[in-house]
């Protein structure tokens, strides 16, 4: 490639930059995809898990001994951080209607013989009921009750000590002889937010960018206008300009996107910012880049800007799933989760959950880092064969759309030797010379 012919090229770069810009900020659609759904998808999940944790479950207990070690069992319950004591029933059958009912989420049944076992030194037995068709909710009344039960074991083997005449500290140490500290690394509230947010966010990302892309292509192919890249006097079209074009303005509208969400969005819901911004925003960029190349290809095979949205809509739990988040890859056929692997979004998910959650290195992730670029690569190839396939639609090539920008701008149009095509002034009669297709274009952005 001679200077006169980089040149060229260069100048292609740029007026595919300046219009893409003006189709993006001109399509009220696109915008609400790259941005307006970035905000409300972020922020409605965000609102649904931020209390963390279940407070306050209502739970029902059946006191059939109605002794006071069974009333202190229960004021327990009731003192318990997130569980609430909400009705007590005389017998299990009434007990068992609220529960169907959805009026109480657990039942404790405390048997008759009760306190007779406890001062009997006999095992008291308790029967415990809880809704594991919710999860979250089994989890919190079955561990805040056995929480209780183990306080409730500890007391109880203290007072025997000392009734035996062992002293307080010796009893509490004998009845209490390993003691457990917990802390939930990397997840300080203990919650589902925390857990599956920053994968939620990473997803996101990808599915409006493909979709934001998959629009502007189709309507792109709706229109015939990939045929109008080719430039005067070529016979095919360069296809290296116009991906490296789009994927510098999808790339920068994708900065703003992450400004918010790791500007405000992260530090509103106090989600775990432990990764170095080094480490960040070198594994972002092989995302990003992936990202944009995979809408590309994609873009180039859908007909009509709607396509995009039908498609690719539906895909976002499937793909969160066989990332290995909300589903464990151990769960699921490996063959499952090797095909999850040719989205970024797989890869993206581990490794950025690695590093800004846990404080990884990208030495750490390497497997994940290397993925990202393989697949940049791979989907840059398919992206420059799609946009030069669709610009060979048809016989014969529409008129440039990129010689009525420069009109617009009045900026002159090398050819396919590198010469310069005079483009004059942005007279009537030139604007009439142009394809019925070109005109139905957006005009220039003052």
């Amino acid at each position: 490639m001679d200077k006169t012919s980089a040149k060229g090229r260069l100048r292609e770069y740029r007026l595919v930059v300046r219009n893409e810009f003006r189709y993006i900020f001109r399509d009220a659609g696109v915008l609400l995809i790259l941005f307006g759904a970035v905000l409300i998808y972020s922020t409605l999940y965000a609102l649904a898990y931020h209390p963390e944790v279940l407070r306050n479950v209502p739970i029902a207990v059946v006191d059939e001994s109605r002794s006071p070690s069974s009333r202190e069992f229960a004021r327990k319950l009731d003192a318990a951080p997130n569980l609430r004591v909400a009705y007590k029933p005389t017998s299990l059958e009434e007990a068992k209607q609220m529960f169907l009912r959805r009026e109480v989420n657990g039942i404790v049944y405390l048997p008759k013989e009760f306190e007779k076992n406890i001062l009997g030194n006999e095992k008291a037995y308790i029967g415990v009921y809880a809704d594991a068709s919710y999860f979250l909710m089994y989890k919190q009344v079955f561990m805040d009750i056995v929480a209780v039960m183990m306080d409730s074991n500890e007391a109880i083997e203290m007072k025997r000590f000392q009734l035996a005449g062992v002293p307080g500290v010796q009893a509490q140490a004998v009845s209490d002889p390993v003691r457990a500290t917990s802390r939930s690394v990397f997840n300080p509230y203990g919650g589902y937010g925390t857990f599956v947010m920053p994968a939620i966010l990473v997803l996101i990302i990808q599915q409006t960018l493909l979709i934001g892309i998959g629009m502007m292509g189709g309507t792109w192919r709706e229109l015939g206008l990939y045929r109008t890249l080719i430039l005067p006097g070529r016979k095919y079209l360069a296809a290296l300009p116009v991906v490296l074009g789009k994927s510098t303005v999808y790339f920068l509208v994708s900065l703003l996107t992450l400004l918010y969400v790791f500007g405000f969005h992260y530090k509103a819901f106090g989600y775990p910012m432990n990764g170095r911004f080094l480490a960040v925003a070198g594994f972002l960029l092989p995302y990003l880049l992936s990202v944009i190349f995979l809408g590309l290809t994609l873009s180039s095979v859908f007909k009509r800007r709607e396509n995009s949205i039908l498609i690719l809509l539906f895909t976002s739990i499937p793909l969160l799933m066989i990332s290995g988040v909300s589903v464990p890859m151990e769960t699921m056929p490996a063959w499952l989760y090797n095909l999850g692997k040719i989205f970024p979004s797989s890869a993206g998910i581990n490794g950025f959950l690695r590093i800004q959650t846990m404080g990884a290195s990208l030495a750490e992730v390497k497997p994940e880092f290397v993925t990202l670029w393989i697949l940049t690569g791979v989907y840059f190839l398919t992206a420059c064969i799609g946009i030069r396939t669709m610009a060979q639609e048809g016989l014969r090539p529409l008129p440039n759309p990129l010689a009525e920008a420069a009109l617009y701008e009045g900026e002159p149009l090398p050819d396919a030797d590198g010469n310069v095509i005079p483009t004059g002034n942005n007279s009537g009669t030139e604007r009439e010379s142009l394809s019925e297709t070109s005109r139905t274009m957006p005009d220039r952005i003052p």
